[in-house]
């Protein structure tokens, strides 16, 4: 267990929903690994490993989701994601809410599916890696409004950007020539759905070894509105945005911007290079598996995870 101690509101209470969890199920007790500030899981996740790990759950927020799955990227180790924070865009896509014991109860049911990483630099990302509005969004969005109302503290993140210049960038795909353009936002997804079940990337797979990039060029308050309302409705062409797919992608802009790993804000910077790595992450997901993104029957395994 891999968890970050000012995410977790109550330690006891999840030590003792997890103890139970796993006894009643036959399951060892787990060896419990605290993160801080210099690391957010990254070296914890490597230690459980080399102590003989087989499953690794991670407990906090995005940035402490983002760091075990570095470490376990590679290798037969599964991680199961135990929602806390206000974030988890991974415990979203699974549709696991925010109870720790429904995460816990789907790494019960035995399910498990290997899906791709986006990689950039040395760390991992499952979800979705992006320059520009959203990472402006994050970085405008107070932890005490999060903690108060939940990923619709967003909301008035994302109003104190609508209105910014654009970014002047060049996109590379797979090596092919650059491509200038003048977006809000380039956002590089593995699948497909933002906080509060929005589905920006509407054919985007985990397990295809390929990145779906979206280049969002809205210039004024109707552009915002029309592309949101598009993107509300599944339409499947939205105005105001470009979509591809590719294995790597490279952007380059002209000044440092807003950077952000699967809802965790990295340093800014002038460029982004993601590349996939297909398969490398064994991830404990609900069962049965009848949804095309990673999350299932989220309201049926909820309720099972009511019983632990």
């Amino acid at each position: 267990m891999v968890f970050n101690p000012v995410k977790v509101p109550d330690l006891d209470e999840l030590r003792q929903i997890v103890g139970d969890g796993l006894e009643k199920a036959g399951w060892p007790a787990p060896r419990w690994y605290e993160t801080t500030p210099d690391d957010p899981g990254r070296g914890q996740a490597k230690q459980a490993v080399a102590d003989g790990a087989e499953l690794v759950f991670a407990c906090g927020g995005d940035g402490t989701v983002t760091a075990v799955v570095t470490a376990l990227a590679g290798s037969d180790v599964a991680l199961a994601v135990l929602p806390a924070g206000t974030g988890n865009l991974l415990a979203a896509n699974l549709g696991l809410g925010t109870d720790p014991a429904t995460g816990l109860e789907v790494a019960l049911e035995g399910g498990r599916r290997r899906i791709d990483v986006g990689v950039i630099d040395d760390r991992c990302f499952v979800v979705m890696a992006g320059m520009g509005f959203d990472a402006q969004m994050l970085e405008g969005t107070s932890e005490t409004a999060k903690k108060r109302i939940g990923w619709l503290a967003y909301v008035g993140g994302a109003a104190k950007h609508l209105l910014d210049r654009p970014m002047r960038i060049r996109i590379r795909l797979d090596g092919g020539p650059p491509m200038p353009r003048r977006p809000r936002a380039v956002i590089v997804g593995n699948v497909g759905r933002l906080q509060g079940g929005v589905r920006l990337l509407s054919k985007a797979e985990p397990d295809d070894g390929k990145l779906n990039v979206a280049v969002l060029t809205p210039a004024n308050l109707a552009h915002w509105a029309a592309l949101a309302l598009a993107v509300l409705r599944r339409q499947e062409r939205v105005p105001l945005m470009e979509t591809y797919t590719a294995s790597r992608v490279e952007i380059y802009s002209n000044r440092a911007q807003a950077r952000q790993l699967d809802g965790d804000l990295i340093a800014p910077g002038k460029t982004m290079k993601i590349h996939v790595r297909p398969k490398a992450l064994l991830l404990c997901v609900p069962q049965p598996d009848t949804d095309p993104d990673l999350a299932t029957d989220a309201e049926a395994v909820a309720e099972r995870a009511e019983n632990l």
